[in-house]
């Protein structure tokens, strides 16, 4: 065995690696199919936010893409399914069972494949976990194949992600929001969310001291528990769980597209074997690895170097006054700056789109837009939908917060064509395809009903209209 054998393989993280490299690999899957179905409706030719047009306004300035010469929805779900396809291999495992070079190629071409549309998604893909799945994938194209021990520094160089993820959560929390600080964020976080899912009234309704408990936890595995994936085993594995248990009380409670599964994910390069034969005698993943090729050696140890470099003003945010939240530093989405929920909103507002065929005055019915995802109708159950991203339904949220970006009334005229690619991105259309004569948008203070309302009414929501968005429009007036 030669010495960089020794020095940076990691025989003891196998099955690690093997949930590291599927786990991401199902993400990036979930997040073509994402693509495929949405992308066209939103972004493309014809979609609220041409890709075509923001391509012509950003010129020369436009972001690395296989769009940037040219665009059309054909070719978007070109990519879209090479990528669903590339991802489903690498799900089942096969490119991992050749050379470390065949695995290697395919995650640096699921990740272009992503970066493409990333970079020409604008605001509909501006999420911090699109940068998030698109560091991560870059990162797991080195943990190399089953034919070579894992790559002990891109087990740690993932730790590093994790550390940079949940630590700059914890920070941007302590400089923002006083909730976080008095432990009260909790009284309102699982009501106003942006995609509330079926157990979030539950953890909602439990009683305020356990929600101070539950923020004080979040404050020790954010800003202390990360520092200790740099630990030693045992102490690494430990944090690392600690991590994931956190995470997955996350996943339970709200719907957040692929962000905690995602962190989950990557936390388990911190988990060595020892902890699965612990569990499971009989596990015994460590197999005959073959000498690492001295080019891969030498590939790994450069793209670690260049990603350490890259992270840089990322670790500076970290510890920066004015820290930036989910904030990229280069146009491949590489070493990036993470956190979520630096601000906490008190209370939920909600925009209820609406139609009806008749002329407006008294007489007229108006039947609402329902959503998938966004809460609407008062009796209707939060659905659970993550991993899976429902883009409209989370920018509904931020319209409700006051920020538009101009999509939504390109929005409404399209309900008022009745086109058909946006009404598939919905849960019901009260007019079966055909076209609404107006559509207006109401804005209404919604809370999580008690226990009490809930037997009594069986309402889920207890809502109050606040007044009118936009009145009544057609498409002989504008939209205003």
């Amino acid at each position: 065995m030669e010495w960089w054998t020794d020095v940076l393989t990691a025989e003891d993280y196998e099955v690690g690696r093997q949930i590291v490299q599927r786990g991401v690999a199902a993400v990036y899957l979930v997040a073509f199919l994402s693509a495929v179905a949405q992308f066209p409706a939103l972004l493309g030719e014809k979609g609220l936010l041409p890709v075509p047009a923001f391509l012509e306004r950003a010129g020369g300035r436009a972001c690395p893409s296989l769009f940037h010469r040219r665009y059309s929805d054909r070719l978007l779900l070109a990519v879209a399914w090479a990528g669903t396809a590339v991802s489903a291999l690498l799900v089942v495992g096969l490119p991992q069972a050749g050379p470390p070079w065949v695995p290697l190629v395919a995650f640096l071409v699921i990740w272009w494949l992503y970066t493409s549309i990333v970079n020409v998604g604008q605001t509909f893909y501006g999420f911090g976990w699109e940068s998030l799945l698109l560091e991560a994938g870059f990162l797991v194209a080195f943990l190399g194949s089953d034919e070579v021990a894992p790559p002990f520094l891109v087990l740690l160089m993932i730790r590093y992600l994790v550390f940079r993820l949940e630590f700059g959560a914890g920070m941007i929390k302590m400089r923002g929001d006083r909730s976080w600080r008095d432990l009260t964020a909790l009284y309102y976080h699982h009501e106003t969310q942006p995609m509330p899912n079926p157990a979030s009234r539950f953890f909602h309704l439990l009683p305020k001291p356990l929600h101070r408990i539950e923020v004080a936890g979040n404050h020790v595995t954010q800003l202390a528990v990360p520092f200790l994936l740099f630990a030693p085993q045992p102490v690494a594995g430990f944090a690392a769980l600690v991590m994931i248990l956190t995470q997955g009380w996350l996943v339970v409670s709200g719907n957040f597209a692929w962000l905690n599964t995602l962190t989950i994910i990557l936390a388990f390069a911190a988990v060595p074997d020892s902890f699965y034969a612990a569990v499971i005698p009989t596990v015994d993943p460590a197999g005959s690895y073959q000498p690492t090729p001295l080019w891969f050696t030498i590939v790994v140890v450069l793209a670690m170097l260049l990603l350490a470099y890259l992270s840089r003003q990322a670790l500076a945010n970290l510890f920066a006054r004015h820290q930036l939240m989910n904030a990229s530093f280069n146009r491949w989405h590489l070493g990036n700056a993470y956190g979520a929920f630096g601000s906490v909103t008190k209370v939920r507002y909600e925009v209820i789109v609406e139609g009806t065929v008749d002329e407006v005055g008294p007489g007229a019915r108006w039947l609402e837009y329902e959503f998938k995802g966004k809460p609407g109708d008062p009796s209707r159950m939060p659905r659970q939908f993550a991993p899976y991203h429902l883009r409209l339904d989370w920018m509904m949220w931020f319209l409700a917060l006051g920020s538009e970006r101009g999509w939504f009334t390109p929005f409404l005229v399209k309900l008022l064509q009745a086109d058909p690619l946006i009404l598939k991105l919905l849960r019901k259309d009260p007019f079966d395809g055909a076209r609404p004569r107006y559509v207006r948008a109401r804005i209404f203070l919604y809370r999580f009903s008690t226990r009490a309302e809930k037997r009594a009414t069986g309402l889920w929501w207890i809502r109050e209209p606040q007044g009118v968005l936009v009145h009544p429009a057609s498409l002989r007036a504008e939209v205003s």
